[in-house]
């Protein structure tokens, strides 16, 4: 197995972490700050730009003969709607139902 330089001083950085003692802190404490902070701030802007981008709602239903095939009812309700299912978000084989979309 092969490594990487990145992965070998990655590691370095680690296995000096864990076997200094209280350096090993103080290495987990600025390790912390400056990349566990800054990505998570990165994964929440993405989130927010992605919820930002889909907030318009769902796209026009196209029937695809590929999806939402019965090949029997579902034992509850009037057999065509999933256990979990969202009139909003989920469409029927039909399309989805009353006239908001």
């Amino acid at each position: 197995m092969s490594l990487t330089p990145a992965a070998l001083a990655a590691r370095r950085v680690f296995a000096a972490a864990s076997h200094s003692g209280e350096g090993g802190a103080r290495t987990w404490k600025i390790l912390t700050i400056i990349l566990a902070i800054p990505g998570v701030g990165v994964c929440m802007a993405n989130a927010y730009m992605k919820m930002q981008a889909h907030s318009h709602g769902p796209s026009e239903f196209v029937p695809y003969p590929h999806l939402r095939i019965r090949t029997k009812k579902f034992p509850w309700g009037d057999g065509n709607h999933t256990l979990f299912h969202n009139p909003h978000t989920n469409p029927l084989p039909d399309g989805y139902e009353g006239s908001h979309h």
